[in-house]
């Protein structure tokens, strides 16, 4: 029987293919120590890492168990590569790098700076890129990876969780992935900002297995603050106050609340469903320029004080009081970073986009510049909603 050509090529392409459906590169979970979480703290002569790995039948167990759901192996080395080799040294299974959630850089080695570190992270095949980075601050990363959350088996997966959530809900908060992180580094016109963790109660606890035992967590996880830079070193912290005024400034704000005084005593709390910033950069009189117009959108969540809210004119007042209060937050915030002399912002960004010819002669000397920068606030909040009822009950027990 005669095969024509075509008919001999496909069959030979078929076999070849069968070939090659293997997966070469490919782990069994057996042979795999999974980590979740990397804490990466200085030493003398180079890095402590200290890395959470899942307790894979802990994690998956379907009945409640009073066993571990995590465990930390922590190793020392010259290089970042060399620390988490020595891993094995004590780690049951190979490091595997691809499913961390958050990596925390000790404070002291953030103050020196995490260029280094950095370079091993990005270089790595086997890390993915969306993980979260945070600093322990005042602390060591490792004093937090130990440490096992409640509600949540994997603490990572806390950390993770609980910076995301305060970004969408509270806003003094900000995810930053390595890109990013690598982006701000790398621009002439903005620094990096990084969010802090660190420990309430009692720390020396936060390893054992009863701080999930109790009602009342003897050990907790907190996530606030933002970690100011000047190029890749930690230099300062913005307290709550300006780092939500950081957020509204870079346009990172879902919702949040925040509160005014009454006249008559008492305070009224307001909801922001929808916040919008536009930054614009210029070069007026020879000098930089920067203007930020905030619009939100806004709900009455909370009134203890004696006040209508079916008058037109208190709701003008209120929009009046909260917009001036808006404005402080973020000058105050402006004037830190000023104190700081680091443009965490992106005014210079700003200022390039619409003045590139002489941003390019600005940028030389843009620590000075930004810190005698005019900033224009200007921000445009309205209530939407005041909830099911316009007068509050303060104001009836009152009359």
């Amino acid at each position: 029987m005669k095969i024509n050509k075509k008919t001999a090529l496909l069959s030979i392409a078929f076999f070849i293919l069968i070939g090659l459906t293997g997966c070469w590169s490919a782990h069994e979970l057996s042979e795999l120590a999974i980590a979740t979480g990397l804490g990466i703290d200085k030493t003398e002569d180079g890095y402590r890492i200290s890395v959470q790995f899942v307790n894979p039948g802990e994690i998956a167990a379907k009945k409640a168990s009073s066993g571990v759901p995590i465990s930390v192996h922590t190793a020392e080395g010259r290089s970042m590569l060399e620390a988490v080799r020595k891993l094995t040294t004590t780690a049951p299974r190979r490091v595997y790098l691809a499913h961390v959630r958050v990596i925390i850089f000790g404070e002291e080695l953030a103050k020196e700076g995490l260029r280094k570190p950095l370079d091993f992270l990005s270089r790595d095949h086997e890390m993915r890129a969306d993980f979260v980075i945070a600093i322990a601050k005042g602390l060591k990363a490792e004093d937090v990876i130990k440490v096992i959350a409640p509600m949540e088996k994997v603490s990572a997966n806390k950390i993770f969780t609980s910076i995301e959530t305060s970004e969408k809900n509270w806003a003094p908060t900000k995810i930053v992935l390595l890109d990013e992180l690598i982006e701000s580094l790398v621009s002439d016109g903005k620094e990096p900002v990084i969010t802090g963790v660190y420990l309430t109660g009692n720390s020396e606890l936060g390893g054992n297995i009863k701080n999930i035992q109790q009602v009342n967590t003897p050990t907790k996880i907190k996530s606030d603050y933002l970690a100011v830079f000047k190029g890749d070193k930690l230099i300062d912290w913005l307290d709550e106050s300006e780092s939500k005024g950081f957020n509204y400034i870079t346009d990172n704000i879902t919702s949040t609340v925040g509160f005014i005084e009454c006249e008559g005593g008492g305070t009224l709390t307001i909801e922001t469903i929808r916040s919008k910033t536009k930054l614009e950069g210029a070069i007026e009189n020879e000098k930089p320029k920067i203007k930020i117009y905030v619009t939100a959108e806004s709900n009455i969540g909370d009134v203890e004080c004696p006040i209508d809210l079916s008058k037109s004119k208190t709701i003008k007042d209120i929009e009046k009081k909260f917009n001036e209060k808006t404005k402080d937050i973020i000058m105050s915030s402006v004037e830190k970073a000023k104190e700081l002399g680091t443009d965490i912002y992106g005014f210079g960004e700003a200022i390039n986009r619409s003045e590139p010819k002489k941003w390019e002669d600005l940028k030389k000397k843009w620590d000075e510049e930004f810190k005698n920068t005019e900033v224009v606030v200007k921000v445009d909040l309205k209530i939407r909603r005041v909830g099911t009822i316009a007068e509050s009950f303060q104001e009836e027990e009152d009359q």
